[in-house]
């Protein structure tokens, strides 16, 4: 046992003095001190004090046990698109239909969660894997537009995004309201019952045992791509598609089940969104979801741990910017604009521009050394 203990310690070190791991660190760091600075430019020109600004984010995100449930609450969604996005991104396949594929996945959850009658618990386990059954189907369309067509999934993902939201709305709208509700202000589906909904984690907020999923759903993508096989072969078909060939790995068949997979984790989100947040679908519940999603994968470096934490901040600003805007006049937008600040910022290369700075360095001490060399022999 001691001997085993002593593995993990050195293992934890090891990843810890990792030349990634410091370099991710630092760029976490470096980013967010820089998000600090433009934000507290941006709410100081609004005419407010920007350390109450952020004292009320802060507050609003975890001052009481309701804020943190509602902090919970927003990085549910986050952890599911974020898995859905990586899952497509880790092997190089680019799913940029998780929009789409969530609307699906909250409208299966919706009619099955009202149209159907179960045993609590069971009821709710049926629409939330029907959701993702749902997601799935949806991107069985662009993986096969993919292989037998070549049309870019760049294009066919985030075209079905539009399609996927207008045919939602229009099957609510013309086949399952009457035509005395049919109305475009409140177009929405009869609750859902209460054995399909998910129990709560907090009492009082809209946390519910979807977080709990999301986190499942997180660390099985970690261990599937990291200790499986199967997820080796896959990272493989995106990172070279003639080597996967080579290595006997069926690339057709992977694709494929890179794309289902994705589909089926974004459906899930549409399904937790319904049974553990809104009761039923709602229409453009999301108009951003499936974007964060993407945006947090590519912030966590497609890594599933790191997505965890960068999830759940987004969560926290989420809601801490609610709070923030109930006690000044500045706008939540102001918070949403910072998200996106510190994508880019995550984004830049700052090895590269250090790689730069170094080699312009050494270049100008050789130079001065030279010089003096000169001077000095004459």
């Amino acid at each position: 046992m001691s001997n085993a203990r002593e593995g993990i310690v050195r293992r934890s070190i090891g990843f810890l003095l990792h030349p990634e791991t410091r370099t991710g660190f630092a760029r976490y760091v470096i980013s967010f001190v820089g998000v600090l600075a433009v934000g507290a430019m941006l709410v100081s020109a609004q005419g407010e004090n920007a350390r109450a600004a952020v004292g009320y984010i802060l507050d609003g995100a975890f001052g009481s046990l309701r804020a943190f449930g509602n902090t919970l609450r927003w990085a549910t969604p986050c952890l599911l698109t974020g898995a859905a996005s990586i899952i497509a991104f880790k092997p190089g396949v680019i799913n940029l239909g998780i929009e789409g594929q969530m609307f699906t996945g909250a409208l299966t959850a919706a009619i099955v969660g009202y149209a159907v009658s179960l045993p609590p618990g069971l009821h709710a386990v049926l629409c939330v894997l029907l959701a993702g059954a749902a997601g799935t189907l949806w991107v069985v369309i662009p993986a096969l537009m993919r292989l037998f067509f070549s049309i870019s999934e760049y294009v066919t993902t985030m075209m079905m995004n539009f399609i996927a939201t207008l045919l939602c709305d229009f099957i609510v709208l013309w086949i399952l309201l009457p035509a005395d509700k049919r109305t475009t202000v409140t177009l929405q589906t009869p609750p859902i019952e209460s054995g399909a909904r998910l129990p709560a984690l907090v009492p009082g907020t809209a946390s519910s045992a979807g977080f709990i999923i999301a986190l499942f759903v997180c660390l099985l993508v970690f261990f599937f791509y990291k200790y499986t096989i199967k997820g080796y072969e896959l990272k493989q078909v995106g990172e070279n598609l003639k080597f996967a060939k080579t290595g006997g790995v069926n690339v057709k068949k992977s694709f494929v089940a890179i794309f289902l997979l994705s589909g089926f984790v974004a459906g899930l989100a549409g399904g937790v969104e319904v049974t553990g947040g809104y009761y039923r679908y709602v229409s453009n519940f999301s108009l951003i979801m499936g974007w964060e999603g993407i945006l947090i994968a590519n912030i966590s470096g497609n890594n599933p741990l790191t997505m965890i934490f960068v999830a759940f901040v987004w969560g926290a600003l989420k809601t801490g910017s609610m709070s923030m805007e109930r006690a000044t006049s500045l706008n939540r937008l102001t918070v949403n604009l910072l998200q996106l600040i510190f994508v880019l910022f995550v984004s830049v290369d700052y090895e590269g521009i250090f790689a730069r700075v170094k080699k312009a360095f050494s270049a100008a001490t050789r130079r001065r050394g030279q010089r003096r060399r000169r001077e000095g022999g004459v």
